[in-house]
């Protein structure tokens, strides 16, 4: 599966807990180990025009070559995670894919009319999260893809390669 030229690499689910859901993943499909990022803040943010951030959690592992993002949202801001689901939901919300060219492709899903419901500037990369909920029932986020991300990226899927069952599949909280 394919945004254009880039390539899916993550599937992102909200959850109530982000141990729970680890454990539970782990398990069932082996996925993991997973890096946890508490209370995450951003150094710029917008959701739908306005600068409100939700206290969010995430965490982060590899299923194979796809990741797999957990949130977990902690508060009843506004969100993109409270667009889709009721506190005390759970489900699928995102795919995201990691781009060369962020403001081409930021620029591209503007021009095909979807809504950029929010924006973030985080450890020197962009985000954008677009609402692409009437073509495949989710919002679909471009990542940057600078040479930091990619090395912790590949760092983590190297890790999922050496994961054995029975593994503590939470390796690190930073």
């Amino acid at each position: 599966m394919t945004l254009g030229t880039y390539p899916i690499f993550q599937q992102a689910y909200l959850v109530n807990d982000l141990q729970v859901s680890i454990h539970k993943w782990s398990r069932l499909f082996g996925a993991g180990p997973f890096v946890i990022a508490p209370h995450h803040q951003t150094e710029r943010f917008t959701y739908r025009g306005t600068a409100q951030q939700a206290d969010v959690s995430y965490a982060f592992g590899y299923l194979g070559d796809m990741m797999i993002q957990f949130i977990q949202q902690h508060d009843d801001t506004p969100s993109i995670y409270r667009d889709m689901f009721a506190k005390g939901q759970e489900g699928f919300h995102h795919v995201g894919v990691l781009v060369h060219d962020w403001e081409a492709e930021r620029q591209r899903l503007l021009d095909m009319g979807f809504e950029n419901a929010c924006e973030l500037w985080a450890d020197n990369v962009n985000a954008a999260y677009f609402d692409t909920r009437g073509v495949n029932g989710s919002f679909t986020e471009i990542h940057g893809d600078p040479p930091h991300i990619l090395r912790a990226f590949s760092g983590w899927r190297q890790a999922h390669a050496k994961f054995k069952p029975g593994d503590n599949p939470i390796v690190q909280t930073p």
